[in-house]
Parts: structure tokens; C-alpha cells; sequence
């Protein structure tokens, strides 16, 4: 067997087992306690054009399928089912044939509800795409950093039951504590026990802290004018202050920490094709390094807080309210946490710099 065959032989094993898991996936209705039908046939009526008082024009359609009992005690029964959707698909869907859905059973066998789509097949291909390319491209970092994104989601999902068990009495100190553990072992598993480590950690954790720190001075200020945390989906039992700053702390690390590590890695890299370099130049290096990545970082920020609430705010102005009131119900909180999460991104450049020019130099003195 040849090196090049070798080399590639683990990766084409990976990539056929998560091809035969994806393929399972498609025949796992026995796993299931739900009932699960598959749509064999479709009659769809006719639309109904529904207009409201804001002159917003609908359609709505009923759907008569048809289906069979995939699992369960009536596995193999032919059932009907119906299914009314609109044309905007807000609360609902339009079905079709061969697709396979979740329902809930009368006593005699027959469909009463609708759940919803069953989405495991491609939810099973996306994993395995993602961690074959992972493999495949970059190896041992690739699966470095999905062991991080495994850990990190054992630890949310074991501080979220923490969190219940204390009654959200230490909301904010629980997930602040978690951030610092995402930071250090996503970086500790990403770049090792190293010094480049150490500078990435400090620099992140310096420009996150400092730009919590400034926006809680800054609310302190103003009253809090304009910050409308009632907006917040769904908080009962939690104060939404504490759960506002949690949020904006676990989202502004991954930012900053992406920074943080870009501009470190390059000056190391500098460091070392350039042994005599000063403390100082390292320093100017890193602040040029942070200009060019810190405004397509700040606009990826803007970016992912426009697509979260682009729907919603669309909502909202096609029901006759105005600009300002669904900024305040839908915007306001986004576009804080962003402005936040832009100030760690500028702070996080001369913090990266400076730290790394520093413990670069004092190890070249040594």
C-alpha cells in the first residue's frame, strides 16, 4: 500500500460511514415513540384569498393527504390527514408526496394533529458534511476544533441545568464563568498549552471584560433610555437584565476571541521569520493586522443581527406599525448588543498587540 493511498484511506473510511449514517437515518422510524407518516398522495383545493385590515393580501389552501403508519402499533395503516397553509408559510407548510411527518393518534388509529416535518436525514447530512470537510481539509486542527464545539455544548447544556437546579438565582455569575471556560479550552484544544494560547486568552478575555464593563457605565448614565428588555422573547421566571448581559457576553467572545487569534498567530509567525524584531514594531504590526480584520468582523456582527431580526421587523411594518416602535420592540436590543460586541472587536486590537510584543520580546531577552 502506497503513502498517497494510506493518506487517504481514514478519510474515505469517514466519509463512507457517515454516508451509510445519513442512509440509516432515512430508516430510523422504529427508533421513534412518535407516530410517523409518509405522504403518499396530495389533493390540494383551491386558494382562498384573504385580505386583512392593513390591506395585506393571503392565501390560504387546504390540503387533503393521504399517508402510511411508518411505526407504532398501527405500522402500515393507511390514514388521511388534512393540512390547511398560507402562501407567506408563517405558521404553516404546504406538504407534498414522499416527504414523512409527525402526528398525534385518536384511540382508533386515525391522524387528530399535524406535528411537523421529520428533518433527520438532512439534519444527519449536514453533520456528516461538515465534519467529513472538517477531516478531510484540515485534519488534526479540523477535529481539534469540533471536539471544542462538542465540549462547549456539554458545558452550556450542563449550565443551563445548573442554572434550573439554583432557580437562575446565579444567572449572570454561571454564564459569565462559562464564558472563560469556552474561551480557555476552545483555545487550549485549537492552539495547545503555548504562549500563543496564554496571549489569545488574555486579550480576549480583557477586550470582552472591558466592553461590558463600558456599556454597564454608559447604561448607568443614561438611565437606560431606549433599551426595551420586554422585547426579549420569552422571559417569565428570569430578570431580563442579567439574561441580556449573558447573552451579550457569550456572543461577543466568539468575536473577539476570533480576532484575537488572528492577530497573535500573525505576529508569532512574524516573530519568527524575523527573530530581531522590536517590541515596539510588533506592536505597530498588530495594530495594522487589527485595522484590516476588524471592519469585515464588526460588519459580519451587523450581518448576522440584520438576518436574525429582518423577518420579525418586516412583520411588524406590514402590520401598520411605525419605524420607531419596531425598531424598540425588534431592534434595539440587537443593535446594543452589537454596538458592544463592536467595542470588544476595537479594544481587542491593541490589547492582542501589546501582550504579544510583550511576552514575544521578554522570551527573546531570556
Amino acid at each position: 500500500m502506497t503513502k498517497q493511498v494510506r493518506r487517504w484511506l481514514l478519510p474515505a473510511g469517514i466519509i463512507l460511514i457517515g454516508f451509510l449514517l445519513v442512509i440509516g437515518t432515512h430508516f430510523d422510524q422504529a427508533l421513534y415513540q412518535t407516530p410517523i407518516v409518509q405522504i403518499t398522495k396530495v389533493a390540494n383545493g383551491k386558494p382562498i384569498k384573504q385580505v386583512d385590515q392593513f390591506k395585506n393580501v393571503d392565501h390560504q389552501t387546504n390540503q387533503i393527504l393521504e399517508g402510511k403508519l411508518l411505526n407504532g402499533h398501527y405500522q402500515g395503516k393507511h390514514v388521511k390527514l388534512h393540512n390547511t397553509y398560507t402562501t407567506s408559510g408563517a405558521y404553516d407548510q404546504q406538504y407534498k408526496v414522499g416527504q414523512e411527518v409527525f402526528v398525534t393518534l385518536r384511540k382508533d388509529g386515525t391522524v387528530s394533529l399535524i406535528q411537523g416535518l421529520k428533518r433527520d436525514v438532512t439534519l444527519a447530512f449536514l453533520v456528516w458534511l461538515a465534519v467529513s470537510l472538517l477531516f478531510v481539509i484540515m485534519r488534526t486542527s479540523g477535529m481539534l476544533a469540533l471536539l471544542s464545539v462538542c465540549l462547549n455544548m456539554v458545558l452550556f447544556f450542563l449550565a443551563i441545568t445548573l442554572n434550573l437546579m439554583l432557580h437562575s438565582s446565579y444567572f449572570l455569575l454561571i454564564f459569565a464563568s462559562l464564558a472563560v471556560i469556552f474561551a480557555a479550552l476552545t483555545l487550549w484544544l485549537v492552539l495547545g498549552p503555548t504562549r500563543q494560547m496564554l496571549v489569545t486568552f488574555g486579550a480576549t478575555l480583557v477586550g470582552t471584560s472591558v466592553a461590558l464593563l463600558l456599556s454597564l457605565i454608559v447604561m448607568q448614565l443614561t438611565g437606560e433610555k431606549g433599551i426595551y428588555y420586554e422585547s426579549m422573547q420569552y422571559v417569565t421566571q428570569v430578570a431580563p437584565r442579567p439574561l441580556f448581559f449573558a447573552e451579550t457576553l457569550l456572543g461577543s467572545l466568539g468575536a473577539v476571541m476570533d480576532e484575537s487569534t488572528d492577530i497573535v498567530a500573525t505576529l508569532f509567525q512574524l516573530r519568527e521569520e524575523q527573530p530581531d524584531i522590536s517590541a515596539k514594531t510588533l506592536f505597530n504590526s498588530g495594530r495594522q493586522i487589527g485595522r484590516s480584520i476588524m471592519g469585515p468582523l464588526v460588519n459580519v456582527l451587523f450581518l448576522i443581527f440584520v438576518a436574525e431580526t429582518f423577518p420579525m421587523a418586516i412583520l411588524f411594518l406590514k402590520n401598520g406599525n411605525t419605524w420607531g416602535y419596531t425598531f424598540s420592540m425588534n431592534m434595539s436590543l440587537g443593535v446594543t448588543q452589537s454596538l458592544i460586541s463592536g467595542v470588544g472587536i476595537v479594544l481587542a486590537v491593541p490589547m492582542a498587540s501589546f501582550l504579544a510584543s510583550l511576552l514575544m520580546t521578554r522570551g527573546k531577552a531570556k
